[in-house]
């Protein structure tokens, strides 16, 4: 006769719920402090140079949104060769960033490492160093060593990409299946041939996926390094401030939505096709 399992111990049921609600009570007293030390912060070190007066009410506030409305329509055919500039940044920042990635992703992988320990410590420092420095300081770097244009703003999103792409192809390349690499070392392949027939095969999806959405935030990055000089929408963004056209400020930032909604429409397509 086959045996029921027995009922969980109630002793053992309570346990588990008094367990679960000391868990909840802890979690709701981290929130109400981490809330009350938020609230401090700003109103004891972030408002109080906050200059109330000038905001002059909400019928101020409501007369200087309308400032930006309705958008210069005039202003478009004017924005069709910054929208490019920005798309052109984005793809070739992002295809320069990601030439770089593959050789210091190979460097920053435990199994495969090259040049040995110094190799993978330099190539972990690279990317460490391009994840950590902001695009708009890259964008400022090179717009102070080759002057203003779409070039600063390319250099700036390849430095930035080689960060990212390079640290998830690195982890790529340590999880792949080691067999075809040892037979192809077995024949007596060089290395390069190790890396060509061993290692890229393995790790192509997951590169021409990382690139895909690299390419997809690199549109919003080249969509506001114009601000320090690096060419695209963000350039004609800052002109219209600096000139006050606030109606022209509108329109631009309307053509930097589209630009981005579009990069992310080709981005799905993309990966839905290729990956």
């Amino acid at each position: 006769m086959p045996q029921t399992p027995p009922h969980p111990h109630p002793v053992s049921a309570q346990r588990w719920l008094e367990a679960r609600r000391r868990r909840w009570r802890a979690l709701g007293a981290l929130l109400l402090l981490l809330t009350l030390l938020t609230w401090w912060t700003v109103s004891s070190s972030l408002l109080p140079g906050t200059d109330w007066q000038r905001m002059g009410g909400l019928p101020a506030i409501l007369v200087t949104v309308g400032r930006f409305l309705p958008p210069d329509l005039s202003l478009i055919p004017n924005l069709l060769q910054p929208a490019l500039d920005t798309v052109l940044i984005a793809i070739i920042g992002t295809v320069l960033g990601s030439l770089i990635s593959l050789p210091v992703a190979l460097l920053g992988a435990r199994n495969l490492a090259p040049l040995g320990r110094f190799g993978y410590l330099l190539a972990r420092a690279l990317m460490t160093l391009s994840r950590s420095v902001h695009e708009i300081i890259w964008a400022l770097i090179f717009v102070s060593a080759v002057g203003l244009g779409a070039f600063a703003g390319i250099l700036a999103l390849a430095c930035r990409s080689v960060g990212f792409i390079s640290k998830i192809l690195s982890e790529a390349i340590e999880r792949i299946d080691p067999r075809p690499i040892e037979a192809i070392q077995a024949v007596g392949g060089s290395r390069w041939q190790v890396v060509l027939h061993g290692v890229f095969p393995q790790i192509l999806p997951i590169t021409v996926s990382t690139i895909i959405f690299e390419w997809d935030v690199n549109m919003n990055r080249a969509a506001v390094l114009g601000l320090v000089g690096a060419g695209g929408l963000g350039l004609a963004f800052y002109n219209q401030i600096i000139a006050s056209h606030y109606n022209g400020v509108t329109t631009v930032l309307l053509a930097i939505l589209a630009i981005i909604l579009i990069g992310e429409l080709v981005s799905a397509f993309l990966r839905r096709r290729m990956v």
